[in-house]
């Protein structure tokens, strides 16, 4: 038997049944990554995995819903699973043995035309991902540039355009926007993670 990543579950480090059955997805999957992502010292790591960022992970993941991943799990399975992989996940995740499964690529359509790519991880996967971003936002948010206003907490893009309409206001003319415009798709990604 296959598992959503291709592997043998014989021999998986999780073995038989650590992911759900793969269900057709209609789309291609990527891998995440191509080696074991190594976890931070274990403080750190034992606050992602403690019982209340958990939790608080759990409600933000279930209530954004979101696509299945590779795996085909939905957010409405996710309770029964991690009631039966909770122990075994967080081992490996305090461990720094972690291996985030492939992500399911897809396409969506840009409102002023062509397509966006999109890489939708599993359920799981985004579930560390929350505890993850719960733990660290706090840590190196606040060494951020304050002219920074993109994917940050408590911050949009109508204060962005605020903050550029002080500054006109105050005399200065020009306006730089930047966009790392597909960077992700085409940046080498092993290389990115090491």
């Amino acid at each position: 038997m296959k598992t959503a990543m291709g592997a043998n579950t014989a021999t998986h480090p999780e073995g038989p049944g650590w992911n759900p059955a793969p269900q057709p997805v209609g789309v291609e999957t990527v891998p995440a990554s191509s080696s074991w992502t190594k976890a931070e010292p274990a403080p750190l790591m034992e606050a992602v995995v403690e019982k209340a960022n958990m939790a608080r992970a759990y409600r933000r993941v279930v209530t954004n819903k979101g696509a299945p991943g590779a795996d085909g799990m939905t957010v409405d399975q996710l309770t029964d699973h991690l009631k039966q992989y909770w122990p075994t996940l967080r081992e490996r995740l305090l461990a720094g043995e972690y291996h985030p499964s492939p992500i399911r690529a897809a396409k969506i359509p840009k409102p002023k035309g062509g397509t966006r790519q999109l890489g939708i991880p599993t359920v799981t996967d985004r579930l560390i991902q929350q505890a993850l971003l719960q733990v660290l936002t706090p840590i190196f948010d606040p060494g951020f540039s304050a002219s920074s206003y993109g994917y940050r907490p408590g911050r949009s893009a109508q204060q962005a355009v605020s903050a550029m309409k002080a500054h006109v206001s105050a005399g200065h003319r020009w306006v730089v926007d930047l966009d790392l415009e597909a960077f992700f798709d085409r940046v080498n990604h092993d290389l990115l993670m090491a």
